[in-house]
């Protein structure tokens, strides 16, 4: 599948959820405090809790094929970020570490604490590195869905050298999720400049492009280079497209239900 392809893809997906506002997942409620509302979802189970971290410009209902599964063995959590679904628009800075401490508040106010499992895709996934690098004793591991790269923005990959066509995406993105986007160079260096994680579990799920051009072998090349930074890490290239979790929800319910089985009470 060519870069052009998953960027399309990519594009008729903010586009229906910009429209539609996207349907919101089972379970899905609504918190409002100190004038901030968030919008979530929550199973509760037992231990560990699973974390899902949404792309750029999708809800957290592209977790639908997977969440309520997931949710039969263990306790689930899944959320929009400000300025997705119902959630309220950002105020704050959307690098990583911002998105990162705020999670971890969130999380604990909804009485969700370690251990925890964290699942990220695409951007999401950069969100997950940077977690699981800060926080490494809350964490049992991580799955990361055709993650983001936390260098993938530098180079050819840079906004700048995107092709017209792919900067138009942008027009379908809000201001909080715009300025994720523009803070995400520098969220890769955030996760960069933490230490290193090691003795934790992590699954890499990458969706291989099909594609000759420049951009497709970059990202492929960035792709590849998740199982450098993380060595210990097991790789499973996946034919799929960018959204594995629509895909091949299968393959993800897989590693995640092999990463807590261990951890789960019967």
């Amino acid at each position: 599948m060519s870069m052009r392809h998953n960027l399309l893809l990519l594009f008729g997906i903010i586009l229906l959820c910009t429209l539609s506002g996207c349907a919101s997942l089972p379970s899905a409620s609504l918190e409002t405090v100190n004038n901030k509302t968030t919008e979530y979802a929550q199973i509760n189970r037992s231990a560990p809790v699973v974390v899902f971290e949404n792309g750029l410009g999708a809800s957290m209902d592209s977790w639908r094929n997977v969440f309520s599964e997931i949710g039969k063995d263990v306790t689930v959590f899944a959320y929009n970020r400000p300025g997705y679904g119902n959630s309220s628009e950002a105020i704050s800075p959307r690098d990583g570490a911002t998105v990162v401490d705020e999670l971890r508040v969130l999380l604990r106010s909804r009485g969700l604490h370690p251990p925890y499992v964290l699942v990220g895709h695409s951007l999401g996934g950069l969100y997950v590195q940077l977690f699981s690098r800060k926080y490494p004793d809350e964490i049992v591991g991580m799955v990361l869905v055709d993650s983001s790269h936390p260098s993938q923005l530098e180079g050819i990959g840079a906004i700048e050298n995107w092709p017209v066509w792919a900067k138009f995406l942008k027009l379908f993105l809000n201001s909080s999720q715009e300025n994720e986007l523009l803070a995400a160079k520098e969220t890769g260096g955030q996760v960069l400049r933490s230490p290193a994680l090691s003795n934790k579990k992590v699954v890499i799920l990458s969706a291989k492009l099909d594609s000759d051009s420049e951009s497709a072998q970059f990202l492929n090349e960035k792709k590849a280079d998740l199982g450098r930074l993380y060595p210990n890490a097991q790789q499973l290239w996946v034919d799929s497209g960018h959204f594995i979790q629509n895909d091949k929800p299968e393959v993800v319910i897989s590693a995640i239900r092999d990463m807590v089985k261990p951890l789960a009470r019967p």
